[in-house]
């Protein structure tokens, strides 16, 4: 089953059991997914749809924060349950020793000699680790790999 049709049959199934939170998160995600399918003239595949569901989590997460920051801890709180509902559509995390071994390889295959190659390194990492690892901590360890 694809990531779609997993998403689809989850928001049958929630119209069906009237939960409307999840409801309503789901059909932003679908929304989201198809306004990109839209922009870009085609039909994504299941890692792209990873990185769409990772950013909205992002999103959620960063607006948490803020509003807990503004004293809206009711708010911070519909934004959780959000990322919650997301995050299941996401794959199973890398390990860091996976995550380090893909760097490896990467930085290998890319001839990578120093900071200066820390792009090509990230962009040849992104489709391995779409969905599966938080961008911006990989992209610490590449720049730490990279400056020895």
């Amino acid at each position: 089953m694809t990531l779609r049709e997993r998403i689809q049959e989850d928001m049958k199934s929630a119209m069906r059991a009237r939960e409307a939170e999840r409801l309503v998160t789901i059909r932003m995600l679908l929304a989201a997914i198809k306004q990109r399918e839209i922009d870009e003239r085609r039909t994504l595949d299941d890692p792209e749809m990873w990185g769409i569901v990772d950013k909205l989590i992002k999103q959620r997460k960063d607006s948490a924060s803020q509003f807990m920051a503004g004293g809206r801890p009711d708010l911070a709180e519909k934004e959780e349950s959000e990322v919650a509902f997301l995050a299941v559509y996401l794959p199973e995390a890398l390990s860091p020793a996976e995550i380090n071994t893909l760097i490896d390889e990467a930085v290998s295959i890319v001839a990578a000699n120093g900071s200066k190659d820390m792009g090509k390194v990230l962009a040849a990492l992104r489709p391995h680790l779409q969905g599966r690892a938080d961008m911006a901590v990989v992209a610490d360890k590449v720049k730490a790999r990279l400056s020895h």
